[in-house]
């Protein structure tokens, strides 16, 4: 899923891996730290992860913030 305004854009996207509520944090900061990133809501039971950023993010990007986290995107919802 992908919503675009004239100023945000929000993506959502399956993160395989998380359990807790610590999952949650290390996903959140890596993606938090990409540029342009304003919100990251990960939800460990649903491994849904909601991102908004100023403009549409790179899936590289995304994805590398995820393993560097340890965990695996499994792509977009």
């Amino acid at each position: 899923m992908t919503a675009e305004t004239d100023t945000q854009t929000t993506a959502v996207y399956k993160v395989t891996g998380m359990t807790c509520g610590h999952c949650e944090g290390a996903v959140t900061a890596e993606l938090t730290a990409l540029p342009g990133v304003t919100s990251v809501k990960a939800v460990a039971t649903t491994g849904e992860v909601t991102v908004v950023s100023a403009a549409p993010l790179a899936e590289a990007d995304v994805r590398a913030a995820v393993d560097e986290a340890g965990y695996e995107l499994a792509g977009r919802v």
